[in-house]
């Protein structure tokens, strides 16, 4: 039986831009995965329990923090116990990535006297490896496979059964800090850092990175620190952002929807974009358009939906029987076969992403354009095929109509690119083909007793990408069927007043799953866009308030929520969110934005 002492919503990252680590109100951390986002984890209780591995750093006596929040702009997260006795101060951080990956928890005496215990459970591969672990002058080692974990602390550590512990009592003024550092076991030395100079740097870092927000509308602290989850999403590296820090947290808790999301997905391309180009953050997207250009260089037959980190292509779904998983929710996986599924609407997300790169001077060379045009030979020969969708239902390829819109957009962003920019391609096949898509959409993907667009072509069903249909201009938003969609996606698939992606059990159960899921926050945020795209602006303010209020108390979204129980479902955080988030703010606060400096366009030609 799972012991799971937080909810999902009681999680807070931190993070170092290779990887990240989630830390519980009751002072544990629960997941951590060394050396970056994708690889196996050495903390797993979050889906599992002690014995997969945590580290927990609270007052002896237990219990939730009292209050805990970000340090000012930063990715430090300060937790505060009042008890019995005295109050006291525990700060976590992970420093900007040097040679080593830290993690530096410092404990701080805020009044009185607070009996403190430090728990280190190291484990690796996700709970099933345990560790040697050993004294070596000032530190301790846990060795195993190819990695070391040296924990260095400024009190004495006992050493049981693999498990490292420390009591200790801070009193008003006291400071104690512990670093855990990790590194290859075949080159264990290291020098470390001093827990000072970690938290100076950590600050610094995250201080001016945020400065350079040019965001100027309404909700700036939602969106700054918005932003900066997505930032801490990112692998700084190659400059992919993954869809979340975690995997197989449920969308249905005891259900099978649990799945990786320590990957990159195309479809986030987009969005990803709008939201830092919108707010400044020319560097950013430029990094990440670089990475979706490199990892889909090759044979545009071979288009992946996702991608690793570092571009790899082969991410086998493995499932890990040994986890428990989130309160009970197995299987636990490793690796997601959704990548190898076949989703047309990527291809049309590649092309449209690169378009606003485009059109917002970023503009990459002629070998970029050879691979779009590429990617459109592909698309022309099979835009009418069926396919998986951009929810990667795991039943029969149907022809979804979010698949044959982005096909549209494909084509579309192509044509632009000839008329704006003065590339070279046939638009007149182009011009051809991408009417005969409108058509065909119109014809058979919409239902005209209901005055609405539908899943797919044939189907009862609706589906929440429907509302992207005017927002990647295949309907103005004054259409009555786009006015039509919007009625009856709000109306059929709404609850509480979010929206589910689609009803599972439409069609017959189109995805070929059993169970159902929560809420999903980033259709719910379309929908706030599509309200205010027909005009029901106070409706639309209204749905983000009620969005808003579903973040934690450190401002993080997960992917899902459950209206009726009030409580976070899905892995977290979840970048589509925290997009959907920047972007509807952008809308509905008609922002200004300007980047840092003119000096940040320079070198964006050309590259």
């Amino acid at each position: 039986m799972s012991t799971n002492r937080s909810g999902i919503e009681d999680y807070a990252l931190i993070g170092d831009l290779h990887t990240a680590a989630m830390v519980s109100r009751t002072g544990s951390i629960d997941w951590l995965c060394l050396p970056r986002f994708d690889s196996p984890a050495c903390f797993a209780a979050l889906v599992g329990d002690r014995s997969a591995g945590q580290w927990t750093l609270a007052p002896t006596a237990g219990g939730i923090v009292t209050h805990r929040e970000y340090v000012d702009d930063t990715l430090v997260l300060r937790s505060r116990w009042e008890v019995e006795g005295g109050a006291v101060d525990v700060l976590d951080l992970m420093p900007p990535r040097g040679d080593d990956a830290d993690v530096v928890r410092i404990v701080r005496g805020v009044r009185g006297r607070v009996d403190m215990r430090s728990e280190l459970v190291p484990r690796f591969d996700y709970g099933s490896v345990v560790p040697w672990v050993v004294r070596r002058g000032g530190e301790v080692r846990a060795v195993a496979g190819p990695d070391t974990l040296l924990l260095r602390s400024d009190v004495p550590v006992q050493v049981d059964d693999a498990v490292i512990a420390a009591d200790f009592a801070v009193a008003e003024g006291d400071e104690v800090a512990f670093v855990l550092t990790h590194r290859p076991a075949h080159n264990p030395t290291s020098t470390g850092r001093e827990a000072a100079r970690a938290l100076e740097e950590t600050t610094t870092f995250w201080t001016e990175w945020i400065g350079r927000c040019r965001y100027e509308g309404r909700w700036q602290h939602e969106v700054r620190r918005s932003l900066m989850t997505l930032k801490a999403l990112t692998y700084a590296p190659t400059g992919g952002i993954v869809a979340a820090a975690t995997t197989s947290l449920p969308e249905q808790l005891g259900g099978v929807r649990n799945w990786d999301y320590r990957y990159c997905w195309l479809r986030d391309a987009t969005f990803t974009l709008q939201a830092l180009l919108g707010t400044g953050y020319v560097a950013e997207a430029k990094a990440w358009r670089e990475w979706l250009v490199r990892a889909v260089a090759g044979d545009p037959a071979k288009l992946q939906i996702m991608y690793a980190v570092d571009g790899r292509r082969r991410l086998p779904e493995l499932e890990l029987d040994w986890l428990s998983g989130y309160a009970d929710s197995r299987p636990v996986r490793q690796g997601n076969a959704a990548a190898g599924q076949l989703q047309l609407d990527v291809w049309g997300e590649v092309l449209d992403g690169l378009h606003l790169a485009r059109e917002s001077g970023l503009q990459a060379d002629d070998a970029a354009w050879d691979l779009q045009l590429a990617l459109l030979d592909w698309l022309e020969g099979h835009w009418d095929e069926p396919d998986n969708g951009l929810w990667e239902v795991r039943g029969p390829r149907r022809h979804f109509v979010h698949s044959k819109v982005l096909a549209w957009a494909g084509l579309d962003r192509a044509l632009r690119g000839v008329e704006n920019h003065g590339l070279d391609g046939p638009v007149d096949r182009w011009r051809e083909l991408r009417d005969r898509i409108h058509a065909d959409v119109c014809d058979k993907g919409f239902d005209a007793e209901r005055g609405t667009f539908t899943q797919f072509y044939g189907s009862r069903g609706l589906d929440a990408s429907l509302l992207l249909l005017p927002r990647v201009g295949f309907l103005p938003w004054d259409d009555d069927r786009v006015r039509g969609t919007v009625d009856a996606v709000q109306r059929e698939l709404s609850h509480d007043g979010f929206l589910r992606r689609y009803d599972p059990e439409a069609d017959g159960g189109a995805d070929g799953l059993p169970g159902g899921e929560g809420v999903f926050l980033a259709c719910s945020f379309w929908l706030v866009d599509a309200l205010a795209g027909i005009g029901r602006t106070n409706e639309a303010e209204q749905l983000f308030e009620r969005l808003l209020g579903l973040r934690n108390d450190v401002g993080l979204l997960s992917e899902e929520y459950d209206p009726a129980n009030h409580y976070h479902l899905g892995n977290i955080p979840q970048s589509f969110s925290h997009v959907g988030l920047v972007n509807s703010a952008r809308q509905l606060s008609g922002a200004s934005t300007r980047t840092s400096s003119s000096r940040e366009h320079q070198g964006l030609h050309g590259d």
